[in-house]
C-alpha cells in the first residue's frame, strides 16, 4: 500500500536550537498532502514519477516543482519573534515577503490579514483560498503560507510557485466545480523575479535570521 513520507524529518527539526531559515528545493515534482488530509483525495495511480509527501500543519494539497521559490522558517519558543498567536506569526512572515516584493514588483503588494477565506470544497488544494499572512500582488496570490506549531517552536513554510497550481488537478479523485479558476496565482516568472538568489538574500535580511540551511529534498 502506498503511503506519503514526511516532507521533513520533523523529529530532527524540533531539536534545532537556533532560529533557522531554510531554502528548499525538490529534484522532481512532489505532491504534498496537508497534515490532516486523507490519501483518498488523490488518485495514486496517476502519480507516475511524481513524488508523494506529507507535511505537518494544516491546509490542502500543494504541488511543488523544481524552480519554486520555497523558504521556510523554524522559530524556537525562546526567540523574540515567536508568538503563541497563529495569526501573528503568519502576519510576521508575510510582512517579510511584502517588504521585499514591494521593492521588486510593480503593483500593490498586500498581506491578507483576515481569517481563512474561500470555497470550503476548494480547500482540498492549498492555493485555492486566502489565509492569514499570504501575500498578494494586485489581488492575485503570490506567496502561499502554512505553519506547524509544537512545544519547541513554530515552523512557517512559504512558496512562490514556478508553475501553475492547476497542474494539480490531474491527481485529484474528484474536482469541485470552479476549483481550477480559483487556482490562478502569480509565478516566479510573472513577478519577474530573475535573480532568485538576491531575492532569498533580501528575505533573509528582512527576517533577520543569521542561520540559513539549504535543503534539497531527494525523491523517495
Amino acid at each position: 500500500m502506498i503511503d506519503a513520507a514526511d516532507l521533513y524529518d520533523y523529529a530532527e527539526l524540533r531539536e534545532v536550537p537556533e532560529s533557522t531559515m531554510y531554502v528548499v528545493g525538490v529534484a522532481r515534482p512532489t505532491l504534498v498532502l496537508g497534515g490532516r488530509q486523507s490519501l483518498d483525495v488523490i488518485n495514486v495511480g496517476r502519480l507516475g514519477s511524481t513524488d508523494l509527501r506529507r507535511r505537518r500543519g494544516g491546509g490542502g494539497l500543494v504541488l511543488l516543482q523544481p524552480g519554486d521559490l520555497w523558504l521556510d522558517w523554524w522559530i524556537p519558543t525562546g526567540d523574540p519573534r515567536w508568538s503563541p498567536d497563529v495569526r501573528v506569526s503568519a502576519l510576521l512572515v508575510g510582512g517579510w515577503w511584502r517588504d521585499v516584493l514591494e521593492q521588486r514588483v510593480p503593483g500593490v503588494v498586500s498581506v491578507h490579514r483576515g481569517a481563512l477565506e474561500g470555497v470550503l470544497e476548494h480547500r482540498v488544494v492549498c492555493f485555492a483560498g486566502r489565509g492569514p499572512g499570504e501575500v498578494f500582488v494586485d489581488g492575485r496570490k503570490a506567496v502561499g503560507l502554512t505553519q506547524w506549531r509544537v512545544r519547541e517552536g513554530i515552523f512557517v513554510s512559504t512558496v512562490i510557485h514556478s508553475k501553475p497550481s492547476s497542474d494539480i488537478l490531474r491527481y485529484l479523485t474528484s474536482t469541485p466545480d470552479g476549483l481550477g479558476a480559483s487556482l490562478d496565482h502569480h509565478l516566479v516568472t510573472t513577478l519577474d523575479l530573475v535573480n532568485v538568489d538576491q531575492v532569498v538574500a533580501d528575505v533573509r535580511e528582512a527576517s533577520g535570521f543569521a542561520t540559513v540551511r539549504v535543503v534539497s529534498l531527494k525523491a523517495n
